[in-house]
């Protein structure tokens, strides 16, 4: 949802991070250049899921894991301010950037969370609409992240490039075993030059509740 008012803080949010990014690694010193495009933009890219499946973004809880320097996560937050959002990743000084900007912009909706995903509290398993990720690891590790904080019906939405369909292969398993399935592939492109894909994954019943294993063991056997 870009409006004036949107786009401002948006790019001021690409300064702030450019800025930070400098003296802590978020992202690689090349994509600086392409920041926008490449990485706030293609957050943003989720508004193309949310009028397809005509999803109600004012009363909705998104999950967002291994959000990094909070990409997708930021983007949203500024840009539908309704949305309940909650932002995971393990590494204390991402999530205490994603702090100082919730802290700047006033992002209400935004709860950044410094933990592995798979030791939130159990009270969160099953509680979320919708959950993202972008730009953190295959298809079939996500799966096992994702799906069990999902509410039965509700969607995975994985950021993903020109492989995504070689990744929805490879989890084939995953999906059976965490009761989803891959209901579209969503294309899009950013400046005609990045190729980029939104798989959306919804869940059809509860999983089991050993899901997600520890970390360890979602690597070394997806």
């Amino acid at each position: 949802m870009q409006n004036e008012n949107n786009i401002e803080k948006l790019k001021q949010f690409e300064k702030d991070f450019i800025e930070f990014n400098h003296h802590t690694n978020l992202i690689s010193k090349n994509d600086e250049k392409v920041f926008f495009e490449k990485h706030v933009l293609d957050s943003l890219a989720i508004e193309h899921f949310f009028q397809k499946y005509n999803i109600n973004s004012d009363k909705l809880n998104l999950l967002d894991i291994g959000t990094g320097g909070g990409l997708p996560a930021l983007p949203i937050a500024i840009c539908y301010p309704k949305i309940r959002l909650f932002a995971v990743d393990s590494i204390k000084k991402k999530i205490n950037f994603i702090g100082s900007i919730k802290e700047k912009y006033q992002l209400e909706n935004l709860s950044p969370i410094c933990e592995r995903i798979e030791k939130l509290p159990i009270e969160l398993r099953s509680s979320f609409d919708v959950s993202t990720s972008r730009a953190l690891a295959k298809l079939n590790i996500l799966l096992e992240y994702a799906i069990p904080f999902l509410k039965v019906g509700g969607y995975f939405v994985a950021y993903k490039s020109k492989m995504a369909k070689e990744e929805i292969e490879e989890s084939q398993s995953a999906l059976k075993i965490l009761n989803a399935e891959v209901v579209d592939i969503i294309e899009y492109s950013l400046n005609d030059e990045f190729e980029r894909n939104l798989v959306v994954v919804k869940k059809i019943k509860e999983c089991n509740k050993i899901y997600p294993r520890q970390n360890g063991l979602i690597k070394k056997s997806p």
